[in-house]
């Protein structure tokens, strides 16, 4: 398989999908810190394109967005629409909801990019987990608050749902647009169901004798 071949309507929509959520809570977080449009389109560009931007560079593939002219509209135009809308309009969990849907949708795409250019099947789950997750965490480094990855329901584990079930269906080879829908979807249920019902995985607890 080349790299090419990885492109499709599906992966297309889904990377859409990922880029705009992820810009959009990038441009919020700095609406909410009263932030500049211009550091508030930053924000919309670092979270959208930072997991995407380190798993390229990972795995040998030129980053994507400096060859689509499209990815910086994208970010900006979402810049653009939380400069003109209140904060108040995002807030509540549907915004969580929908930064599930491009976190999983971007664990989909990593996962399979990755698969595209060689990359085995557990290194190529970690890129699609990368390439969820990453973005966030310099969002959230960047505006010095606690990472996305600390908070206590399932995040990480809903990525890494997507991106396993896409290596491991992609390598068996199963049909891909049901290896990415049931990928997508499985992850997406794992984060609502995190965020409905608060479920978490145990945290660490050392025990009192040692």
């Amino acid at each position: 398989m080349n790299g090419a071949e990885v492109l499709t309507p599906l992966l297309d929509g889904l990377d859409i999908l990922g880029l705009a959520i992820f810009a959009l809570t990038g441009a919020l977080l700095a609406a909410k810190l009263r932030q500049t449009f211009v550091t508030m389109a930053f924000f919309a560009l670092v979270t959208g394109v930072g997991g995407g931007t380190v798993r390229d560079l990972l795995i040998g593939a030129p980053v994507f967005w400096m060859s689509d002219p499209w990815v910086a509209a994208i970010c900006l135009a979402t810049a653009l629409i939380a400069w003109f809308t209140p904060t108040r309009w995002w807030e509540g969990k549907l915004l969580d909801y929908a930064d599930g849907a491009g976190l999983t949708a971007y664990a989909v795409l990593g996962s399979a990019k990755a698969l595209s250019y060689g990359v085995p099947p557990v290194p190529a789950a970690l890129m699609g987990v990368i390439t969820g997750c990453v973005g966030g965490i310099i969002r959230d480094v960047v505006a010095g608050r606690p990472s996305i990855i600390m908070r206590p329901e399932l995040y990480v584990t809903a990525a890494a749902v997507s991106a396993a079930l896409t290596a491991g269906g992609m390598t068996l080879g199963i049909a891909n647009p049901l290896v990415w829908g049931v990928a997508f979807l499985s992850g997406f249920a794992v984060r609502s169901a995190a965020i409905r019902w608060q479920i978490a995985l145990p945290s660490y607890h050392e025990s009192a004798d040692s």
